[in-house]
């Protein structure tokens, strides 16, 4: 291979390694540094599928397609579903965990909130009682 297409391969693969931030900021430095790099390099990120969310090259370069060994690839996977599996059913499990731990803070909320409103009932207030004697007011021997 030759030295340019070299280059050119371990930079892809360095950008790959650091994520999409490293292929944004690759094309935004090569838009400002000179307009047609930043352009090919749009232009590859969306020919090659890196600007979507799935990107998957990593996987794909870190050994994840068949290895040509049968027995291997039906031992990886199986061993991977059995991880996803396991991850699932901890994931289900931490959801529990957080559901009833939440059941219970909310609960003694309540109990503390009905505590409270029987300790801080208010006493009945006094009932009115008719006054004795005259209630005609304006005509005291006070008033004018």
């Amino acid at each position: 291979m030759s030295k340019p297409a070299q280059w050119l391969t371990n930079a892809r693969d360095w950008l790959d390694g650091h994520g999409k931030g490293a292929w944004l900021a690759a094309m935004i430095l090569g838009f400002i540094f000179f307009w047609p790099i930043g352009l090919i390099t749009l232009f590859y990120m969306i020919g090659t599928n890196r600007m979507g969310k799935c990107s998957n090259h990593r996987r794909r370069r870190h050994g994840f397609s068949s290895t040509g060994n049968t027995a291997f690839d039906n031992y990886r996977e199986e061993t991977l579903k059995r991880l996803q599996d396991e991850q699932n059913a901890f994931n289900g499990f931490m959801e529990n965990l957080r559901a009833a731990k939440d059941k219970a803070e909310f609960d003694q909320f309540m109990d503390d909130r009905s505590k409270q409103s029987f300790d801080e009932t208010p006493e009945p207030a006094p009932v009115a009682t008719k006054p004795e004697g005259p209630t005609n007011i304006g005509n005291s021997p006070g008033f004018a």
